[in-house]
């Protein structure tokens, strides 16, 4: 089974992520880690921190002549900031002169205050470093290395923003060409695929820029390829909405998610919401997809659809009020560089998520310690036991 860990400050001098349970014999390069980093720090929106780093992961371990061993895989990150960091993140006591300030006024909707009062931190530094979302760029890389082994099954987990500043995108998955609406995602500045809605939420976001705000916003994925009958409705835990569900929530600033129809099916009748199912020539069609591809806890073959979403960022540079945890005086909260809007960059974090999610689900129906083993059983899936 796969399990992952990441370690790391957001201005320390690296993040590091290690890999457990990936099968021996599945082809991997940095530059194809790469480029999922480099969609992750895109968007309109972003900080001054992404002109800084160029995110690319160093495989220091699991992987020989371009093939992983079974063994765990290790991966960095350098932090380009950290040279502007060595003595606020020091390991070591640089000593009085050189310590920084304590940070005492947590920001409204961050970790911040939870964290301090958790781990007993007179210095709310300690608490930013880690709770960052600079973390997440090390999920994108581990979960990389899961893509290309999905995709080798024909799996495929892509994204697009729905949402952004109030403004919303006509289109949905069903409404278009997956291939012709991801591409375009792919090639907008906001991961929005209609050029109309595009341009508006650029003005949601110059205009939040101009008043020192942030701005969240909805993001839709879609999974495709999955075969029937990953997850299972025999155990809570393995049910794979409440799965996904809980990758997804794992996510910073993510507050809500819902699979196909989602919270509008309050509002149906059973007749008009539940999906068909017609005879076909090969198994069964559906005509609507209003379950998300999961009935039961378990993928029925349709394509997964899920939504999530985001809050706007709880860093601003008109900072809300808040109190000196020191002096128990009001105040304005910490100001921290951040972005005004990420969606489009957390839309790619959450096809990592995702795809780090469905790698359990996966295995444990097709697994086998090697690449080749698991396309035999794959390949080797019992038919059905209906006509």
């Amino acid at each position: 089974m796969i399990r992952f860990l990441t370690a790391g400050e957001s201005h320390g001098p690296c993040l590091i992520g290690i890999l457990e349970g990936m099968p021996a014999g599945l082809a991997i390069t940095e530059d194809e880690i790469a480029r999922d980093l480099a969609r992750r720090q895109a968007g309109h929106g972003r900080g001054e921190r992404m002109k800084i780093e160029q995110d690319r992961a160093q495989i220091l371990g699991g992987v020989r002549y371009g093939k992983t061993l079974g063994s765990p895989i290790a991966l960095q990150i350098e932090n380009r900031d950290w040279e502007n960091w060595r003595d606020k993140m020091s390991v070591h006591d640089p000593g009085d002169d050189l310590r920084t300030a304590k940070l005492s006024s947590p920001r409204p909707g961050h970790a911040d205050f939870a964290g301090s009062i958790k781990y007993h931190h007179d210095d709310l530094r300690n608490v930013i470093e880690r709770s960052s979302a600079r973390e997440t760029a090390m999920r994108v890389a581990l979960a990389a290395v899961c893509r290309k082994l999905l995709l080798s099954f024909g799996i495929e987990v892509r994204s697009h923003v729905v949402r952004l500043g109030g403004v919303e995108a006509p289109l949905a998955y069903h409404d278009d060409s997956l291939d012709d609406l991801f591409a375009r995602a792919e090639t907008s500045c906001v991961r929005c695929a209609d050029h109309d809605a595009e341009a508006k939420m650029v003005e949601a976001i110059d205009r939040a820029v101009e008043a020192k705000d942030t701005v969240g916003g909805v993001f839709e994925m879609v999974v495709t390829g999955l075969p029937v009958g990953l997850g299972s409705h025999v155990h809570h835990d393995r049910r794979l909405d409440g799965v996904l569900a809980q990758a997804m929530l794992s996510i910073h600033a993510m507050k809500g998610v819902e699979f196909g129809a989602g919270f509008s099916a309050a509002e149906l009748t059973g007749s008009q919401l539940h999906d068909q199912i017609y005879p076909a020539e090969r198994g069964v069609v559906r005509q609507s997809n209003s379950a998300g591809g999961i009935e039961g806890g378990m993928s029925n073959g349709e394509p997964i659809v899920l939504r999530v979403a985001m809050k706007p960022l709880s860093s601003l540079m008109q900072p809300l009020d808040s109190v000196n945890l020191s002096t128990g005086e009001a105040t304005h909260a910490l100001k921290e560089r951040s972005d005004v809007c990420a969606v489009p960059a957390a839309a790619v974090v959450g096809e990592a998520m995702a795809i780090l999610a469905l790698m359990n689900p996966f295995l444990e129906k097709y697994g086998g310690d090697s690449m080749s083993e698991i396309h035999a059983h794959f390949d080797a899936s019992p038919p059905s036991p209906w006509r």
